[in-house]
This record gives structure tokens, C-alpha cells and sequence, in this order.
């Protein structure tokens, strides 16, 4: 099957992100189609450095690569070095209905502080996601939960272009994962992990062994004692379980049993070590990448555009013929 998925290149990869989608992107690559974006054209919808969003595109491409993406199994390209999606999304702007995106549950957290400030790039955003999904006939496109509505308004999009203009779109579905599809704040489990939140609230993928230790004892729980996955009682010590599960490539279940009987300090002393153990290899391999950055990395991402560009180019084509754009 196809699989499109991408991440905005500012900000730090934590390990919610990896969870929730890097982490199916690996395991994807292996038996399909993989095109995995750098989504630099969305990043510029909210407030940014110009001088720093090069540097942020290639440290992104590292982090992909130091993950575990290889780019002989699946395609690394910049958004923005195809013009496709532009052009894509612009056309779809014509039969997407206003009421629609101003349902979206992300444009309303975005913009509730700043709503007569609010650009229209924010606004416009489904747009652009799905453009970029549809572009490519994808079928499958990994996401946290978060994403699914966007995913649903892609589907939605296609539907009405394909009335409209004749069948052109595959409809893609949304895979979320069974079990950390939502980490949550370390510090706040009833606010999600993210790049932005407070000090201490998230773990990058590049942390130093110290700067973990000290996320995980500083992480909330709750004032029982028994290990358990209760996600409405216990969120705090749920969601850690979930963070150790998955790290461990095992069930929940298999976590409770594993610390029956134990307390929250050795849980924490174990997960600690755990995250320490996975997130070595991460680092080890972005120090390399970082010394083979102007010539391996950035031809990646070049050899990475060509293949997605074979792609887009013709798809590109049978819009335009069927939108009455060319013969």
C-alpha cells in the first residue's frame, strides 16, 4: 500500500511524536510504498524564524534518518521543493466549504487566543494536508489522534472533487494506533505532550541520559500505589505504562504484570533505564549524520524530490485535464 505522513520542521521531536508516528512509519517501510514529508509550507502558517527554517528543514531530515526512516525503503523529500502541493491545494480550496474548516478543532485551539490575528495559512491548513495526501493516491497515512479529523476532511475533499470532476482521488484512512496514539504531558497528564508545553513536560528523542532521568522522577503519577492501566483514575501513571509498553514492544498487560508488587519509584528507575537504552542509538546516530549533513543529507532529500516529483507530476496532469485546465 501507499503511505504518505509528514512533520512540520520546527521544533523538537519528542517522544510522543515517535510514538505516535514515527515509530509506524518504520515499521511501514518495510512491505510498502512509503513517501515521508517534510512539511515546511505548513510550518510557515504560524510565526517563524526565516533565517533558522533551512536549518530546521535538514536537522529534521536528520532526525527522520536517526530514527530509522532509510531512504532505500521509503521517499524523504521537502514539501516545498515540489510546487504540486501548492498547486493542488489550491485547486481543492475550490470545493471545500468554508463551514468545514471552521470546524476544525485545531483551528479553533490555534486561533482562540488570536482570532483577528489569525492568518488565513492557519485556516487553509486542512487544505494543504490533504493535498498533500491526495496528491500522491495515498490509501494509508499514519497519525495521532489528533489528526483524524484532518484525515476525514481529506476524505471528504476527494469525494466532492471526484463527483464533480470524475474519479481522481483514492480515499485515504487514517492509521492510529491501538496504544499511543496521545502521549501525554509528563507534567500535566490531561494536556498532550508537546514541543511548546512546559519545562519538563516532554522528553526529546536526543536528551542526555541526566535530562531524562530527570523528566521521568519529576513525572507526575498519582497517590495510589499499585501499578495499573486506568487511563481515567490513574492518567498520570497510565500514561507512562504506555510510554514503557511501547519502547519495550509490549502489551499493557505484560507491563502490569511485569510490576506487580512493585512501587512507582522502582517503575520509574526501570522506565529511566529503558528510555536511556532505546534513545542511545537516536543520538549516536544523529552525531554521524550531523558530520555527513551538507552531502549525504541534503542529497537525500534531492534524490527524495525527484522520486516524489515522478509521482506528483502526473497526477498533477490528470487534474488539470479533467478540471478543463489542458486537453
Amino acid at each position: 500500500m501507499r503511505i504518505f505522513s509528514g512533520i512540520q520542521p520546527t521544533g523538537e521531536i519528542h517522544i510522543g511524536n515517535y510514538i505516535g508516528a514515527i515509530k509506524q512509519w518504520i515499521e511501514l517501510q518495510e512491505e510498502n510504498e512509503c513517501i515521508y514529508c517534510i512539511v515546511d509550507l505548513h510550518a510557515i502558517a504560524s510565526d517563524y524564524s526565516p533565517e533558522e527554517l533551512h536549518e530546521s528543514i535538514i536537522n529534521k531530515a536528520i532526525v527522520y534518518l536517526a530514527a530509522g526512516i532509510d531512504p532505500e525503503k521509503a521517499v524523504i523529500f521537502v514539501q516545498s521543493h515540489l510546487k504540486e502541493h501548492s498547486e493542488l491545494c489550491w485547486y481543492l480550496n475550490t470545493v471545500t466549504q468554508i463551514g468545514e474548516l471552521e470546524r476544525m478543532t485545531q483551528y479553533k485551539e490555534k486561533s482562540a487566543d488570536k482570532k483577528k490575528r489569525a492568518n488565513a495559512g492557519l485556516f487553509n491548513y486542512p487544505i494543504l494536508q490533504a493535498a498533500d495526501i491526495l496528491l500522491y493516491d495515498t490509501e494509508i497515512v499514519p497519525v495521532g489522534e489528533d489528526q483524524k479529523q484532518h484525515i476525514e476532511l481529506a476524505r471528504d475533499i476527494a469525494k466532492r472533487f471526484n463527483r464533480k470532476f470524475g474519479k481522481t482521488f483514492k480515499l485515504p484512512k487514517a492509521k492510529i494506533p491501538k496504544n499511543g496514539a496521545r502521549i501525554m504531558s509528563l507534567k500535566d497528564p490531561e494536556m498532550k505532550m508537546s514541543k511548546s508545553g512546559p519545562k519538563g513536560n516532554a522528553i526529546s528523542l536526543f536528551d542526555s541520559p541526566e535530562t531524562i532521568e530527570e523528566k521521568i522522577k519529576g513525572a507526575v503519577t498519582d497517590t495510589g500505589k499499585k501499578i495499573k492501566y486506568d487511563p481515567e483514575k490513574k492518567k498520570g501513571v497510565s500514561n507512562l505504562m504506555v510510554i514503557y509498553s511501547e519502547f519495550k514492544n509490549q502489551t499493557i498487560a505484560e507491563t502490569e504484570r511485569e510490576f506487580e508488587g512493585k512501587s512507582y519509584k522502582e517503575f520509574k528507575e526501570s522506565l529511566t533505564e529503558l528510555l536511556i537504552e532505546s534513545l542511545d542509538r537516536f543520538r549516536r546516530k544523529k552525531l554521524e549524520l550531523e558530520s555527513r549533513r551538507e552531502v549525504y543529507v541534503e542529497e537525500i532529500l534531492s534524490q527524495g524530490a525527484r522520486r516524489a516529483n515522478s509521482l506528483a507530476s502526473s497526477k498533477m496532469m490528470e487534474v488539470r485535464r479533467k478540471m478543463g485546465l489542458t486537453k
